[in-house]
């Protein structure tokens, strides 16, 4: 493996132990010249001692670790080591990124009372420090399960009673679970089971994993249960306990007392054509100050959740525990009831309804000249889609948008040419990355994978959430209160570091002077636009950013280019805007159900930290979902052939992602072709030892569909298509060798004839 170019941050940590341990002074100029940094590089030193200070001294703060790994994740007590402490893996782990981390779990040896202490075999709630490479400790903030560890399955029963049961996880590919005649429960062949783990048996000589049925979650033929695999081994609460149910179905609609009647006033509601909950509304009106010339009046009205969920209620301790709705292709996990979320908050057409509304007065240019937040009893004029609306504005009304077109969408798209000019004056991260939308039948299955045409419309409602949510923070921020800011670390060095090698092998290089900025990236992206590297240079980029977090300790938001910034616009699915809601309510005088004035800081801190993980939580299973059900729709394709692009490299093999539907599958090194393939690390690819054909991060490729495992959401192909052409490694590779066509399959790798590449 290639030298990298700059000293990581264990080296730099390390060689300041043993300057300081031997006595001698050390600083940047010291550590400069240990390392032979070029003039260049002290910009990367700068900025990577600016890190070690930070995660020294202010742990708190949220910073993102880099890797795979996240300030606060959730990890699997999976053992004890030799000196008795606890180790622990990810809970979630994508082999493209890297070896699996060590993680040491501390206990303290005299525990406060309510310190959570974990065992073997619980998930964790866990705050991450790097101690090395790879090597992490973990302080235990929450045990997620006591009970026995479980998992999620395929049955498949045996004539005379019992049965196996076939794990539905990737990494578990294979693994099979014995279940003992009487412990089936009432399931049945085929049935998606969740199964409770018992010890370790033997079995015709072998060590074989005994279980017992815990719960039948469906037939795994519909694709209706493919939701409720990740529901399931996420540990996504489903069900509301009956306190909860019993205060929504009690709550009284609320009125217009001790509010401010704004149900005149024209908003409108602007969402996907099949939401079922709107908990946003705009308005917008030239400002009538003629010390604002060109002005606007920007209205956006948010559902007021904190008059019908109260602090410490029921509904409230569930709220939190879920921490944010969940949304499947085929359902939705909501974080409150429906009673809450679809009727008495959802801001429908025609109907009064509370709301915690902000006024912003924009200057010409969409520069925000001052703000105000009231509580108020609105009426929404109409529920818009976006198509529906843009069609309008496009000279297409129907019958709902003629009537609305100049008093109501007109100006509000007038506005937001003003807001979008001062987005481009503020140059946020402009990442180009389509998101896949499935349209499936009645049954669940999957018609097709579309890519929605991104519309004005989306942009309009973005631009006015993001600036709500701006004087949300700006407002708690001048009332001096505790806030849960939306935070978003700038890119770690070890990020930057690796974008720069990705960058470099496509022939582009990465400025290494000046302050990292937005705009830095925007240039990147620019350079690439319109070209084949386009889209595999928005991923590489995403993937360089650092986890958004919530939490007290402001660090500002560095993909939007925002130095105070606060989630506020959809408290019906986010806990973290409900918190905000609280806040504004106490702190601006606008009732007596807001935050207690005794909530601490460090409360805050625990509940920015539990809703961060349930926030994980929530777009891992909602990812894995529709990778299942893609696998689904490709089920009946194998043998096609499709065109996609190398979305990662490992020793083991390539990752491929389809160009037409998104999906992801894997290529193990050993079906390659007719050699042995190096793996280098720094440059990303797989190269020939003696042909010089290499498969890097970014190509183009074609491929086979040769296996499909629909539960899993996993799929294999072949590569039918050549690579590029290198320099054949015949001696002395940088990386992991790794044998071609004729070779044995590695460890995790589909079982299957290895065919040839089609030439």
């Amino acid at each position: 493996m290639s030298k990298a170019p700059f000293p990581t941050k264990a080296d730099i940590i390390r060689f300041i132990a043993a300057e300081r341990e031997a006595g001698r002074e050390v600083g940047k100029r010291e550590i400069a010249r240990a390392f032979t940094l070029p003039q260049g590089g002290r910009v990367w030193l700068k900025q990577l001692l600016r890190e070690i200070e930070a995660e020294t001294d202010r742990p708190q703060k949220g910073r993102e670790p880099g890797g795979g790994m996240s300030s606060v994740m959730l990890i699997d007590i999976t053992g004890r080591d030799r000196d008795g402490e606890l180790i622990a893996a990810p809970a979630e782990w994508a082999e493209a990124d890297g070896p699996v981390p060590r993680i040491t779990v501390t206990v303290p040896r005299r525990a406060l009372p309510g310190t959570p202490i974990p065992g073997v075999g619980e998930r964790v709630l866990a705050k991450m420090h790097a101690r090395g490479d790879n090597d992490w400790e973990a302080r235990a903030l929450k045990i997620i399960a006591r009970e026995r560890p479980s998992v999620i399955g395929v049955f498949r029963a045996y004539p005379d009673g019992g049965g196996r049961v076939e794990s539905v996880e990737k990494k578990a590919r294979g693994k099979e679970i014995l279940i003992q005649r009487g412990d089936e429960g009432d399931a049945k062949d085929g049935d998606l089971v969740s199964v409770t783990l018992g010890k370790v048996g033997a079995r015709s000589g072998l060590g074989v994993q005994r279980g017992r049925i815990k719960e039948r979650l469906g037939s795994v033929k519909s694709e209706r249960a493919v939701s409720l695999i990740a529901i399931h081994t996420h540990g996504i609460p489903q069900e509301f306990s009956a306190a909860a149910i019993a205060e929504a179905e009690s709550v009284k609609p609320a009125t217009a007392r001790g509010r401010e009647d704004w149900r005149a006033l024209p908003l409108v509601t602007i969402d996907p054509a099949d939401a079922k909950d709107h908990d946003d509304a705009v308005h917008a009106a030239p400002d009538d100050d003629a010390d604002n010339p060109g002005g606007h009046v920007l209205t956006v009205a948010i559902a007021d959740v904190a008059a019908y969920v109260k602090h410490g209620s029921a509904l409230d301790r569930e709220a939190l525990e879920r921490g944010n709705s969940v949304y499947f292709p085929d359902r939705v996990v909501p974080m409150l009831p429906e009673r809450i979320s679809n009727d008495l908050c959802s801001l429908r057409a025609h109907e009064d309804r509370p709301a915690l509304a902000v006024r912003i007065t924009l200057a010409a240019d969409g520069r925000k000249l001052r703000h105000s937040f009231h509580r108020v009893l609105m009426r929404s004029m109409a529920k818009l889609a976006y198509e529906q609306a843009q069609a309008a504005i496009d000279g297409r009304p129907d019958d709902v948008t003629r009537p609305l077109l100049e008093p109501v969408l007109n100006p509000l798209w007038t506005a937001y040419a003003a807001l979008r000019t001062a987005r481009e004056g503020r140059q946020p991260l402009e990442l180009e990355l389509p998101e896949r939308k499935l349209v499936l039948d009645a049954e669940g299955r999957v018609l097709r994978v579309m890519i929605p045409e991104r519309l004005d419309a989306h942009r309009l409602i973005e631009e006015c959430m993001v600036l709500a949510n701006v004087c949300a923070a700006e407002s708690l921020e001048r009332a001096l209160s505790g806030l849960m800011y939306r935070v978003h670390d700038e890119p770690s060095i070890e990020k930057m570091r690796g974008l720069g090698e990705v960058l470099a092998s496509i022939g582009q290089k990465l400025p290494k002077a000046g302050a990292l900025q937005p705009a830095l990236f925007n240039r990147i992206l620019g350079t690439v636009k319109g070209t084949e590297h386009e889209t595999f240079i928005n991923e590489v980029v995403l993937r360089s950013q650092a986890q958004a977090l919530y939490s007290p300790e402001n660090i500002g938001h560095f993909g939007l280019n925002l130095r105070k910034y606060a989630h506020y616009t959809s408290p019906i699915r986010r806990y973290a805007d409900l918190i905000v809601h609280r806040a504004l309510i106490t702190h601006l005088r606008l009732g007596d159900d807001g935050l207690r004035a005794d909530t601490s800081r460090k409360e805050l801190v625990r509940i920015g930290e539990l809703i961060s993980a349930s926030e994980r939580r929530a777009m891992a299973a909602e990812r894995e979902t529709i990778d299942r059900l893609v696998a689904y729709f490709l089920a009946d394709q194998i043998g096609a052939s499709f065109e996609g692009r190398i979305a990662g490299v490992t020793k083991s093999g390539l990752f491929v992602k389809l160009n037409e539907t998104g999906a992801d599958g894997f290529v193990p090194a050993a079906t390659i072709g007719a050699d042995y393939y190096a793996y280098d690390e720094a440059a990303h690819s797989l190269t020939g030892s003696r042909s010089g054909e290499s498969f890097r991060l970014g190509d183009t490729v074609s491929v086979k569909l040769v296996e499909v495992a629909p539960v899993a959401g996993a799929l294999r192909f072949e590569i039918v298509s050549d690579g590029r052409k290198a320099r054949p490694l015949r001696s002395g590779p940088r990386g992991f060798m790794s044998k071609g066509r004729g070779g044995s399959p590695g460890k995790g790798q589909f079982s299957g004839a290895r065919a040839g590449r089609r030439r």
